[in-house]
């Protein structure tokens, strides 16, 4: 078996640092997002290797996560429809990681949403309240997600302290989110729209 195989589908162990959880998750998001933008039902060798590749990049500090320019491109393409149920009409602006929870008021934190979604995740985490309905969110939207967590981090110097010491206070996010449990691969969609799937968009 190629070696970029092996690497465990699961999260890090507990007390594995920030910065490796970020470079799991990431990898892993690379990995989805090619395999679903490609239309594929099952992950295959290309994959795994593509997983190996943004993961040990983004720890040996190779490759960096791509400016939030990019998801605001997105959200401009896809400004018709709730970036986490994917209807139309009647939309509002939230907040991704919530203000009551220190996420800041700019640009790159503020998406569309409709107003059921708006009203009932409120000031949780978006990862976490989506998993408490038995969702995941849509792979451009886990990846904006992901940057603003990571930035934040990085920002106060918190991506080197173990995953499990790390105190709840000190990030605006849910650090759960980082270990949730990604659904199959038939499972994932780019965009909570139908549209969204193939439609050829880099990972960014």
């Amino acid at each position: 078996m190629n070696t970029s195989q092996q690497l465990p589908m699961k999260p890090p162990e507990l007390y594995a640092s920030v910065r490796e959880h970020c470079a799991w998750s990431y990898g892993r998001l690379a990995m989805s997002h090619a395999a679903v933008d490609q239309g594929k039902t099952r992950y295959e060798a290309v994959h795994f290797m593509i997983r190996a590749r943004f993961r040990n990049g983004y720890l040996a500090g190779d490759v960096k996560m791509r400016s939030l320019l990019y998801d605001e491109k997105t959200k401009i393409v896809h400004g018709t429809t709730c970036c986490y149920c994917g209807c139309e009409g009647r939309l509002s602006l939230d907040h991704m990681i919530p203000r009551l929870k220190g996420g800041p008021d700019a640009a790159d934190n503020i998406v569309y949403a409709c107003r059921s979604c708006n009203s009932s995740k409120g000031s949780k985490d978006m990862v976490m309240w989506l998993a408490s309905k038995g969702e995941f969110p849509a792979l451009l939207v886990f990846r904006r997600y992901l940057k603003l967590g990571a930035q934040w981090c990085e920002k106060d110097d918190l991506m080197d302290p173990a995953w499990a010491n790390l105190p709840d206070a000190a990030i605006p996010f849910d650090k759960r989110s980082l270990r949730v449990r990604w659904p199959s691969l038939s499972e994932l969609r780019l965009w909570p729209d139908s549209a969204a799937r193939g439609v050829g968009q880099k990972l960014g």
